[in-house]
């Protein structure tokens, strides 16, 4: 083997772990770009009090998770206080851990519960989960800590 070729095969391995290493964790429910919500702007779902696209010109990142923005504005609110704007269970759908799994989301459903962000697969999801809120959260709640660091494909 000659020292090229070792020496691309080194760079090549190395690349492979960084970019290991950038990727969301399990915790987090991101798309294959690690955009999280859908692309929805985090803020803007408690000032605008709805769903709103986020730009990839206004981008944070908050536990290795990529959040997109609709303003300048919002994505500096976030970067002072990313817990506040930070969905609960990662972005995981809420109804579902009340089922002890992890399901991806669109963005559109969803609903603050004492200051949290609460998301849910889609609005006919959102729907059975909004039927009894303080029992679900209890549920899901508690099946969080057991899911919370466990693939989805997992599940």
């Amino acid at each position: 083997m000659n020292i090229n070729t070792v020496f691309k095969n080194l760079v090549g391995a190395g690349a492979l772990v960084l970019s290991s290493l950038s990727y969301a964790g399990v915790d987090t429910e991101t798309d294959s770009n690690e955009v999280i919500l859908a692309g929805h702007d985090a803020v803007a779902y408690f000032t605008q009090g709805k769903p709103v696209l986020g730009v990839a010109g206004f981008t944070a990142i908050h536990n290795d998770a990529i959040y997109r923005f609709s303003s300048a504005d919002n994505r500096d609110a976030f970067k002072q206080n990313p817990d506040k704007y930070a969905p609960a269970y990662g972005g995981f759908c809420a109804y579902g851990l009340t089922f002890g799994k992890k399901f991806e989301i669109d963005g559109k459903a969803f609903e603050i519960v004492n200051g949290k962000l609460f998301v849910n697969k889609n609005k006919d999801v959102y729907k059975a989960w909004k039927k009894d809120v303080p029992k679900h959260l209890k549920e899901a709640n508690s099946q969080w800590p057991k899911v919370e660091q466990v693939a989805k494909e997992a599940l």
